[in-house]
């Protein structure tokens, strides 16, 4: 069973230690501990623990966006996978994002070589709107309406 809980602090370095493995590591943005503690102040930030069977499995990290209808998935590492933890923690973050933010609108960006992430991202019902280059690596932009909220 996949529950979402806010972040505690504490849990950051876990966090950043969960980035360094090797099926990470490649399709993420690196961030150093000392980004994420700046970043987990914000207020516009927010750091989602994954718990799978009362365990911390992987996290997320939301960032809300100023017109007060869309947030980004600026982040999700699910530490075991292939298993659909990610998958069904998207679900639970869906409806965190519609029934606890109130957002109508979740939106992503993923590397074009991650073809895990972005079959998983289109079996969920999330569509290609933009891509652009980013050092030299293709990013594609994905949007997916979480209806009224």
């Amino acid at each position: 069973m996949i529950e979402l809980k806010i972040a505690s602090s504490k849990q950051l370095p876990l966090f950043h230690a969960m980035e360094q493995d090797a099926d990470t590591s490649p399709y993420i943005l690196p961030t150093t501990l000392e980004q994420h503690q700046q970043a987990f102040d914000h207020d516009d930030i927010i750091y989602l623990s994954i718990y799978e069977n009362g365990e911390v499995a992987g996290y997320f990290i939301l960032a809300l966006d100023a017109d007060g209808s869309s947030v980004e998935l600026r982040r999700i590492v699910v530490a075991r996978k292939g298993r659909g933890t990610g998958s069904s923690a998207i679900d639970a973050l869906e409806a965190f994002c519609r029934d606890r933010l109130k957002r109508k609108r979740i939106w992503l960006d993923v590397f074009d070589f991650n073809a895990r992430g972005r079959r998983v991202y289109a079996r969920l019902g999330y569509r290609p709107f933009d891509q652009q280059d980013f050092e030299g690596k293709q990013l594609l932009f994905y949007e997916k309406s979480l209806g009224s909220g």
